[in-house]
């Protein structure tokens, strides 16, 4: 006794097959968006601007400077312009 005919084999493939995107596309929407940040934090040596090691990060800890690290990096706008400043520096 045959289960599948010859004509419901395509039908289920094809039933399977939209499933399975259906699956993947709901998948794909439901992942969130990572957050950018508006706050990143610079090297503050100079006080108003970034000495010449130019260190960005997305946390807060002490600068890249000297082998024992430097003071705290200082949190400005990530839009800043001391922060694109040294973004367009450190590209070229």
């Amino acid at each position: 006794m045959k289960i599948l005919n010859s004509t419901s084999r395509p039908v289920l493939a094809a039933a399977l097959l939209s499933l399975a995107l259906l699956a993947s596309a709901f998948a794909l929407k439901s992942k969130p968006k990572p957050k950018k940040s508006a706050v990143v934090y610079v090297c503050a040596c100079l006080g108003s601007q970034s000495c010449s090691c130019m260190t960005e990060a997305k946390t807060e800890g002490p600068c890249a400077c000297g082998s024992r690290g430097g003071p705290p990096m200082k949190a400005v706008p990530a839009k800043c312009a001391w922060a694109i400043h040294d973004r367009q520096a450190l590209s070229h």
